[in-house]
């Protein structure tokens, strides 16, 4: 079970939102790399960063940021990166800077034909966002519902070739009430690639309730390890 602490940038800063929501913003970090160091020495087996304000705008906006965690740690460990990846020149922009894998969203569920050309360009690179609301996929940054059953999406995609799946239930984002395991244990019984969980890890009994899930490789944790109401060290010597 892979721990992955999530950093997610808006305007050059490390933050967290409560349900996705840009205005319910908590500010972390001045230093997204100083943060990025901080998670790798404490024993994160993985990074995954997400560029808030580049979702939004539908492009890259927190390129600097991203850059620096790279040059950071990038070398000591993989990263994950999401946020505004709409076409494969930025794919492959990323991929060649380093990040270890890019994760497609919004433009995987309104344009399959161009997640399609990504996971055949970038074989074993490309992760997929199923980000959900009451069973149903958002994109835009969780501003729109796309009208479409996330379920029903994987049937249509899973034999494209994904390297794994980061499914987040909204409504537990940054609410610290514990994964949607029951829609979670859905989508990886069905899936084709590994499952990542994301949203609302509150505890350390989370990790232990997902290590039981099959298909499931990794959980991301979020405003737990921020808030400091659990510590990473303590996931990671939990996992071990």
């Amino acid at each position: 079970m892979l721990i992955i602490p999530a950093i997610d940038l808006k305007e050059g800063k490390c933050v967290r939102l409560k349900q996705g929501q840009m205005e319910k913003s908590t500010v972390f970090s001045e230093n997204p790399a100083e943060m990025a160091r901080k998670w790798v020495n404490l024993g994160a087996q993985r990074l995954h960063l997400v560029d808030l304000d580049g979702a939004f705008a539908g492009k890259p906006v927190n390129e600097s940021a991203i850059k620096s965690i790279v040059s950071e740690v990038g070398a000591d460990i993989p990263i994950q990166l999401g946020g505004g990846i709409r076409n494969l020149d930025t794919v492959e922009k990323f991929i060649n800077s380093g990040v270890d894998s890019v994760i497609i969203g919004t433009a995987a569920v309104t344009h399959p034909g161009f997640l399609h050309e990504a996971c055949f360009a970038f074989p074993g690179q490309i992760v997929v966002g199923l980000d959900a609301k009451d069973g149903y996929l958002s994109v835009s940054g969780w501003k729109e519902n796309s009208n479409q059953l996330t379920l029903d999406y994987l049937k249509e995609v899973n034999d494209y070739g994904v390297s794994r799946l980061i499914y987040t239930d909204i409504n537990r984002d940054g609410m610290k009430q514990s994964p949607n395991f029951e829609e979670t244990s859905k989508i990886a019984e069905i899936s084709n690639c590994p499952v990542i969980i994301s949203g609302g890890v509150s505890s350390i009994d989370d990790i232990k309730k997902a290590k039981n899930l099959k298909n499931v490789e990794g959980i991301i944790v979020g405003k737990a390890i921020y808030d400091g109401d659990i510590k990473l060290e303590e996931l990671v010597k939990e996992d071990a």
